[in-house]
């Protein structure tokens, strides 16, 4: 019998319950932050040499030289040529579907002239290069190739770097498919922080990047957060999450399914159902008992709906929508009768996915829209990853002389009261 907490919003102690099932802290602790901080160390001295010590060591691969760390475009193309048909399809038609959607986020450069001739405005470009981590080992993630890749070309990136360990040299066919659909340029069998490193830091083989994106483990998250400032990061991804409110109108079995398809991910996945119906809670949750077997992932998803999972009762939609914006989901589910009507009350998400027959997973592939979202409740303050991450924003400002003149009197008038003469006086050396 699977044991999942239920919680009733009109509980007095209910939100302290529900901060206490939201809390995650899987990131760094005292033990990883040591040995990521040694592995980037390594590989800031000793560059190559250290990569290939590390690769030896986690990915027991063994190379001869670090040119064998590059994988040739060659290989990508051989393995789209490789799998089936069906998967290929599947993957150029994902690709096609999230280019056409993240075409339509590309930022534009503008400018503006004022009266007095004076002009400002903002010039919009492309990163140079950047770094794309894809997960190997457990699993393999095409998608994620996809969904990084896609908007980074949309947006002009001139090189994309992927890099993905391949453990006892084990490569994945569906992940270097993706690469050769998705242009990336060059691809090298790296894994864990020394990957991370290697894009920050460079080696004598691996290109230096500007921005480092994609999912990884607690090392690579934390090998992220480590050299930021050095390069930009996407964010510090934490386990994926998936609310469902539902008016208690939908087949309990395709909701059942729903949590299912995060809590499989791992055993720290967080899967909530909300609803106003309780006899329709009692229905999903004996759905839950009943699919559970029949699940290839049984132990991870168990233990992620037992640790992490719960039902809530709430009254009414409005209290639903004060628990939707409390938890700040990564996934919401809006599984009502009129998905558009509630927008207005969703505050803080990272992708909604309306009505009763639009399912989370389809977003995770071939919706369009990208699947790496904020999760542990940042959706309260940032956004999905979308092209505007890969491109960056300059200011422009060209004065005009009676622009200038105009400025200068109130740049001059401030600097003063700043205490900043030097910049005071450069501004009014122009007026005269």
């Amino acid at each position: 019998m699977l044991k999942i907490e239920t919680l009733f919003a009109n509980a007095s102690d209910f939100y302290t319950k529900l901060d206490r099932l939201l809390a995650w802290e899987g990131v760094s602790d005292t033990s990883v932050n040591e040995v990521v901080r040694g592995v980037l160390k390594a590989v800031r001295e000793q560059g190559d040499q250290a990569l290939l010590h590390y690769t030896e060591k986690f990915d027991r691969l063994t190379l001869k030289d670090a040119a064998e760390l590059e994988i040739p475009a060659s290989e990508m193309h051989a393995a789209l040529a490789r799998i089936p048909a069906k998967q290929r399809e599947a993957l150029e038609f994902s690709a096609q579907r999230v280019r056409q959607y993240h075409e339509r986020q590309v930022s534009e450069s503008w400018s503006y002239t004022e009266a007095d001739g004076t002009l400002l405005g903002q010039q919009v470009t492309p990163l140079d290069k950047v770094g794309l981590y894809v997960p190997g080992g457990k699993a393999a993630y095409p998608s994620s190739v996809v969904m990084n890749a896609v908007p980074a070309k949309v947006a002009g990136v001139e090189q994309l770097i992927m890099v993905v360990p391949t453990p006892d040299g084990e490569v994945n066919d569906m992940v270097l498919a993706a690469a050769a659909i998705c242009d990336v340029d060059r691809v090298f069998t790296l894994g864990g922080a020394q990957a991370v490193a290697a894009l920050a830091y460079g080696t004598e083989t691996v290109p230096p990047v500007d921005k480092i994106v994609g999912p990884g483990n607690i090392f690579v998250a934390t090998a992220k957060r480590e050299v930021f400032g050095t390069v930009g990061i996407d964010m510090i991804a934490g386990p994926s999450e998936i609310l469902v409110y539902c008016d208690g109108q939908t087949d309990p079995d395709w909701i059942a399914m729903d949590l299912f398809s995060q809590a499989e991910h791992d055993e720290d996945a967080q899967s909530i159902l909300v609803t106003p119906d309780a006899e329709f809670a009692k229905q999903v949750e004996q759905s839950l008992n009943k699919l559970i077997d029949q699940m290839p992932r049984e132990a991870i998803i168990r233990k992620a709906l037992e640790t992490r999972g719960a039902i809530i009762v709430v009254e009414n939609e409005t209290q639903g929508c004060d628990v939707i914006n409390h938890v700040a989901p990564e996934h919401l589910e809006l599984s009502v009768a009129d998905p558009q009507a509630m927008l207005p009350s969703i505050r803080h998400a990272g992708a909604i996915f309306m009505g009763r027959y639009t399912a989370e997973a389809l977003g995770d592939y071939c919706a369009g829209p990208n699947h790496v979202l904020p999760t542990s409740r940042t959706a309260r303050f940032s956004s999905p990853l979308g092209v505007y991450d890969f491109q960056k924003r300059s200011s422009l400002i060209m004065c005009s002389p009676e622009g200038s003149r105009m400025l200068g009197e109130y740049a001059a008038e401030l600097a003063d009261g700043e205490g900043l003469q030097a910049h005071a006086q450069s501004a009014r050396y122009r007026l005269k």
